[in-house]
């Protein structure tokens, strides 16, 4: 008797989880039967998994408090997109900029000057020089800050700023940045008195399924200087050597160092994490302005996240992807798309644009590197040029466009960053930057190996099986 009520209440809870999962609004259908399945499948631990993982949910008193904050500070953003543009965009690219504006409502700011930092380690010790010579405040967004030599000279870098009177504050998220919390520095930095704060806490992980997914992260690296500078770009607050996870190592960033009207959004976005997740009313730090350059660009912040726009960053990508005409240029550690984005890039190579995709050989997520693999021979044989980086975990994203468009930041092409991530990118509008960044991005092609059709056409059975299985598993990754 007890036996047949526990079957029946089992029963009863998955077939009242698929119907939530057939009812959830924002699920495309591969989603959907990847969830189902889970369910059905695995007795227990089906429906534990989503419970856990299966809805896009930071929990009712954080998606208020961001809402409410995104409202009060709409004065702001619209503030920032009014800033002066004295180089007009030219119409090919107007409607690129206004779907990037149609996230944030961020329009293209002129007047913007970049820097390409030379490799990871000179990022950070680039991002110390600024933060040595700040004057008013130091603003700080790490998804992973590590204990380690790079992120210790940034701490102390923080912990000179406070005592010469500057405001610092450092944001990182609770579970890519466990061990900088878990360590004596995290303390330390505190003592010295920075403002420290941490996004997206896991508490408890059984008690969190009645609060909001454990898995939704802050991916963001942001880095404000004096509302003068900003960093951006893939850069987390860590060593190459990258000590987690040793064996992947060196992980290979780029960072863009900017100053101008954009730095104003980028404001904008930190002060939406610190007020939503710290409670500290920092909209003071908004009216600061942002001088421009006169011969700068124009440049625009792309932000997202799961309590923003549905697919929003998989749209921008697409968006990117159709304007291209002649070249573009692709750097991502994890390619698990949606069908639209791996479509996209297909059209794109098969109206004769000249696209080149770079993924590292080896990499840290064995289920993505798995799923990416079974994306290969479509993107091949609509002439996609496919290479695998062989000289560490290539970590960077990054597109560049016909010479002129580049695409920068923390996002990949992944379900991760399209649905479950907060991601942070630039959009910007300028030869020489997208030039200084296609000359790194040959770099890492002189670094890679091409993948042929004819090599991928002759993996083994169990080797399609496994990329095939894992893409199927992708929406669920």
């Amino acid at each position: 008797m007890i036996l047949a009520v526990s079957a029946a209440l089992h029963f009863a809870v998955q077939i009242g989880l698929i119907i939530r999962v057939l009812l959830r609004a924002h699920r495309d259908p591969g989603s959907r039967i990847a969830w189902v399945v889970v369910i059905l499948s695995i007795p227990l631990a089906g429906i534990g998994a989503y419970l856990l993982f299966g809805e896009t949910n930071i929990g009712r008193r954080h998606f208020e408090r961001m809402r409410a904050v995104q409202r009060e500070l709409e004065a702001q953003a619209r503030s920032a997109s009014a800033a002066p543009s004295p180089a007009a965009l030219p119409d090919r690219w107007m409607s690129l900029f206004r779907a990037g504006g149609s996230v944030n409502g961020f329009v293209p700011v002129a007047g913007n000057h970049a820097e390409l930092t030379l490799d990871s380690v000179r990022s950070i010790e680039r991002m110390v020089e600024d933060i040595d010579a700040a004057t008013d405040h130091v603003h700080l967004l790490f998804y992973i800050w590590l204990p380690d030599n790079n992120g210790r000279k940034v701490a102390e870098a923080l912990k000179r700023a406070v005592a010469r009177g500057v405001t610092c504050r450092a944001m990182v998220d609770d579970l890519g940045s466990r061990e900088l919390i878990r360590s004596p520095l995290w303390q330390e930095m505190a003592a010295a008195g920075v403002k420290t704060a941490r996004a997206l806490r896991i508490g408890n992980p059984i008690l969190r399924i009645f609060f909001g997914r454990i898995d939704l992260r802050n991916h963001r690296k942001i880095a404000i200087i004096d509302n003068r500078i900003t960093y951006c770009g893939s850069q987390n607050c860590a060593d190459p050597e990258f000590l987690p996870k040793a064996k992947y190592a060196p992980w290979v960033d780029v960072l863009l160092r900017v100053e101008g009207p954009v730095v104003h959004q980028n404001q904008i976005v930190f002060a939406t994490d610190w007020m939503t997740f710290d409670g500290e009313d920092i909209r003071h730090i908004l009216e600061i302005p942002v001088e421009a350059h006169a011969s700068g660009f124009p440049a625009q912040i792309v932000a997202t996240g799961p309590t923003g726009r549905f697919s929003a960053m998989p749209q921008m990508f697409e968006s990117l992807i159709f304007a291209a005409r002649d070249d573009l240029f692709i750097t991502t550690p994890y390619y698990a798309p949606n069908q639209g984005l791996q479509e996209a890039l297909c059209a794109a190579a098969n109206r004769g644009v000249d696209v080149t995709l770079i993924l590292p050989r080896r990499n840290d997520d064995f289920a993505i590197a798995r799923a990416s693999r079974s994306y290969y021979p479509e993107l091949l044989q609509s002439g996609v040029k496919i290479h695998e980086y062989e000289k560490g975990l290539l970590h960077a994203k990054t597109i560049t466009m016909d010479g002129e468009i580049t695409f920068i930041g923390s996002a990949n092409m992944d379900r991760r960053s399209f649905d479950l991530n907060y991601e942070n990118n630039m959009l910007i509008y300028d030869g020489e930057v997208t030039a200084a960044l296609r000359s790194r991005q040959e770099e890492f092609l002189a670094a890679s190996s091409r993948v042929e059709k004819e090599e991928v056409r002759h993996w083994p059975w169990y080797r399609r099986l496994a990329n095939n299985t894992f893409a199927i598993l992708s929406p669920l990754l």
